[in-house]
């Protein structure tokens, strides 16, 4: 209540106006005392609740008085706001139990808040929702163990045993990336780095040694041009790559270095695959990319990953365009997956105005799942078609012309119709693959699968290792870097090259961890391709051997193997 109004109202209870002549009653003095006495002790008490009142409601940022919200709270009808006639009289406290009413002429009068905006709904994280931990090439660890609020560490190991029928003299093994000596204990991964996230700024790291670390970098040509060994400098780093992420969306992260690629399904990492030896659409398609993504999540079920990068599977580039690509990956529920992969670059030396694309698209459908069943308690399948080409500078994807082995030199490939021997000639990749996988409880499972390829010009082809690659190899008895192999295996263009195969095998998993893997597995080609039992080395199978004339790497069109493999991943 205004404190000028209490006042107002004290006063005119000890004075009044004459209607007629409008003159003021005097009282005597000796009545005048004890009521001016009372009228000031009113007024003063009445200003001192008023205050206090102001007091307490700036104390308390202009909130209603606790006592009020449960009544109101309470209450079905509305109060009406006090009147300024029903002040309380002089030295009456004021009433308690109501909102005090909000007048524009009271200077600090207290005003109610405003009410709250409705929180807004959490935007889903992608792919939360349902548990995709079955998914071949996907982590089956539902979460992990080296975690905390600035870093997420993993550190992986994978050690193998293989033999090959063939059998091999210098226990080399042809045509994987996966596998790389038959008949001894590999290390053939060891990966340590994780994964540093601090508000929205994200970097990944993970080195890599062991076998694969030679392995898969030998396939990349582009190191060669130029000076600074790209090989040496990048082939311990599998991943790294650093970026930021954007709330918006469902989530947008734009990330530069190299990551996996992915294409084909298998994962670089086998802890994560169903069998440990890929099909060879994923074995002939590439495992890393150099350069920038950009990954947008417009729901939590569809991811749209465009790529800027040097090359395939190159650290390099061997023209002066980069390449260009996409993923999109869309879950629109827990049991089926779907996966497109594209890709189109200029990756072959000397060749600026040859291109070639690629597609690459996988399902996944889990089929069946009784996590109470004493036997079988899920089982999947997955399916992974690819297709692809090249053209310009002597070759087309399609209506060109291609040749077995033993025709070659006889066949010259150009970018005009000269002759019935003078044309393009033929390079494309089609393939596909499939598997299925049954469980039974989460410590055992079984694989079966295979696939089939189809590459003319063996432009994906892995090319034979040793005597026999096309590669120029990095060392040699004679102390000499880049020597020339003696007998390097086929690759012009048009040359043929068809090859199939099939594999079993069973994973025990004791936890979530530890991988125990042991399968079986046969390749056929259509040309002499695999290690025989000569290698592909030298006579007795070691380099320090000189190569005498006449001495060929001993080829075979088929290999059948056993692979035992332990993966371990925290």
């Amino acid at each position: 209540m205004d404190w000028l109004q209490v006042v107002e109202k004290s006063l005119q209870v000890h004075r009044h106006r004459d209607d007629a002549g409008g003159r003021r009653e005097r009282r005597s003095s000796a009545m005048r005392r004890p009521i001016c006495t009372h009228a000031r002790s009113g007024w003063i008490v009445g200003l001192a609740s008023v205050m206090l009142v102001e007091g307490v409601a700036l104390a308390q940022g202009a909130s209603p008085p606790a006592e009020a919200a449960p009544a109101a709270a309470t209450s079905a009808a509305p109060q009406p706001a006090p009147s300024p006639a029903a002040a309380p009289a002089p030295g009456e406290p004021p009433p308690t139990g109501a909102p005090p009413s909000v007048d524009a002429r009271i200077p600090f009068a207290p005003t109610p808040p405003p009410a709250p905006a409705p929180a807004a709904e959490p935007v889903a994280e992608p792919f939360a929702f349902g548990d995709f931990t079955w998914l071949n090439g996907t982590n089956r660890q539902h979460s992990a163990i080296l975690d905390s609020p600035l870093f997420t560490g993993s550190v992986l190991l994978d050690v193998n045993y293989t033999q090959s029928k063939n059998n091999p003299i210098d226990n080399t093994v042809v045509g994987s990336t996966a596998l790389s000596r038959n008949h001894e204990l590999t290390l053939a991964f060891m990966g340590f780095g994780g994964d540093l996230h601090y508000q929205n700024a994200r970097l990944r790291i993970m080195m890599q040694y062991g076998l694969r670390a030679t392995l898969v970098p030998r396939n990349d040509y582009s190191s060669f041009r130029g000076q600074f060994d790209l090989q040496d400098a990048l082939r311990y780093i599998s991943e790294a790559y650093g970026g930021y992420h954007w709330d918006a969306m469902h989530g947008i992260n734009l990330d530069g270095g190299i990551f996996m690629s992915y294409v084909g399904l298998f994962s670089y990492d086998n802890f994560e695959n169903w069998m440990y030896l890929p099909s060879f659409t994923s074995d002939n398609t590439p495992w890393f990319f150099n350069g920038f993504r950009l990954q947008l999540f417009p729901s939590d079920k569809l991811k749209i990953e465009p790529w800027l990068i040097n090359g395939w599977q190159t650290y390099g580039t061997f023209n002066e365009m980069p390449g260009f690509g996409f993923q999109i990956l869309w879950r629109p529920m827990e049991v089926f997956s779907v996966l497109s992969n594209g890709y189109v670059g200029w990756d072959n030396q000397d060749a600026p105005g040859q291109w070639r694309y690629h597609s690459d698209n996988s399902a996944e459908l889990r089929y069946f799942q009784n996590a109470s069943s004493s036997f079988i308690t899920r089982a999947a399948t997955s399916i992974t078609v690819d297709i692809g080409g090249e053209g310009g500078d002597g070759v087309t994807p399609f209506g060109g012309q291609n040749h077995p082995q033993s025709m070659a030199n006889q066949y010259t490939c150009a970018t005009k119709n000269l002759g019935p021997l003078d044309r393009p000639c033929t390079a494309q990749f089609l393939s596909w693959m499939i598997y299925n996988r049954v469980w039974f409880s989460d410590k055992f499972a079984w694989n079966v699968g295979g696939g089939w390829m189809h590459n003319p010009s063996r432009y994906l082809v892995l090319d034979p290792s040793g005597q026999a690659s096309p590669i120029p190899q990095p060392g040699s008895i004679q102390g000499i870097a880049y020597i020339p192999p003696s007998n390097p295996y086929y690759t012009a263009y048009g040359s043929q090259f068809d090859a199939f195969d099939y594999e079993t095998g069973i994973q025990y998993m004791p936890v979530e961890q530890v991988t125990y893997d042991l399968e079986f597995n046969h390749r056929q080609a259509s040309v002499p391709y695999f290690a025989g039992h000569g290698g592909v080395t030298s006579p007795d199978g070691y380099i320090t051997t000189s190569i005498p004339n006449g001495w060929r790497a001993d080829l075979s069109k088929n290999d059948s193997r056993v692979v035992f493999a332990l993966l371990v991943r925290f």
